[in-house]
């Protein structure tokens, strides 16, 4: 009887480490490079996520990369960090990860996480970051006439935010909370996502689990993400050409997602020198899970550094 083969994208197990920044220490997940003269990527994750949904696009990327990942300030590990928030403390706290000594660089961020790239590479981190790569995020998203942030906040982010007030008795219970989830739920027992899953939740007072997230922490981000204008902005001056990977469907599996053709059409991709490249049958989180979706995702890393 044949065995199944290995998963190629299951990930070695990262360094745990953190880096100083305002108010703390960041938490962050590190996969080594073969050579210490090895580009690296900073991957940045979305708005309610934490380091470890990177975990098989780093499985392609470790040893030929250092490969860094942070838990956002007020996510997971970095849950202790205090405010205020915003995407321009996050960028901030992006560009602590990035060397003294010039080394090449390359930003890629997911969901909100692209919206934070955007901010370091046109900002901060200007000067030390060599290419970037948006997947399924970092240009303006619909949103509905005078909606105010909750309302667009559940409208986009959907069940995913379910899980804010609840307490969970065990990871079994976390598991079945997202094995419902439209997008998640055929995911759940792929390891890296199990540990991704388990990551988000924290002890809760009285026992149980909860979600490590910090409200105040997602609803912050969340208003930079639909109204500031300099979050909005940052795409326009970007320093070098940039990628934007999309998924065909959304945060709940539903079509279109974030992004289709029609609306890329009116963003004005060409003066912004992006170049949006739909990534098929994924969704707004397979797209850095499924191994098409994490192979496009290598790849794109790997051309920003040739240029």
């Amino acid at each position: 009887m044949s065995s199944q083969p290995p998963d190629p994208l299951v990930p070695p197990e990262p360094e745990q480490t953190a880096v100083p920044v305002h108010g703390g220490d960041l938490s962050v997940l590190r996969w080594p490079a073969r050579s210490p003269d090895a580009p690296r990527v900073v991957l940045v994750h979305g708005i309610t996520a934490n380091a470890m949904a990177w975990a098989r696009v780093a499985a392609a990327l470790a040893g030929e990369f250092e490969v860094l990942a942070p838990d956002l300030r007020g996510r997971a590990g970095s849950a202790g960090l205090p405010g205020p928030y915003g995407l321009e403390r996050h960028a901030e706290d992006v560009a602590a990860l990035l060397p003294s000594h010039r080394v090449p660089t390359v930003l890629v961020g997911h969901s909100m996480g692209a919206f934070v790239t955007a901010m370091a590479a046109d900002g901060v981190a200007r000067d030390r970051v060599d290419g970037a790569v948006f997947v399924d995020g970092g240009l303006a998203l619909a949103q509905p006439p005078g909606a105010d942030i909750d309302t667009m906040l559940a409208i986009t982010l959907g069940p995913s935010l379910d899980r804010f007030g609840r307490t969970f008795p065990d990871l079994a219970a976390v598991r079945a909370f997202w094995a419902e989830h439209p997008a998640v739920g055929p995911w759940v027992d792929v390891p890296a996502v199990a540990a991704y899953l388990a990551r988000d939740v924290v002890p809760a007072e009285g026992g149980g689990l909860r979600t490590a997230c910090v409200t105040e922490a997602v609803r912050t981000d969340g208003a930079d993400v639909f109204a500031n204008e300099a979050v909005l902005e940052a795409t326009d001056d970007l320093p070098f050409p940039t990628t934007l990977l999309w998924a065909t469907r959304g945060l709940e599996d539903q079509v279109p997602g974030l992004y289709d053709e029609v609306r890329l059409s009116h963003l004005g991709l060409g003066l912004q020198r992006i170049t949006a490249r739909e990534v098929p049958d994924t969704n707004h989180y397979s797209i850095i899970w499924a191994p098409h979706g994490v192979t496009a995702v290598a790849e794109e890393v790997r051309a920003a550094v040739r240029r």
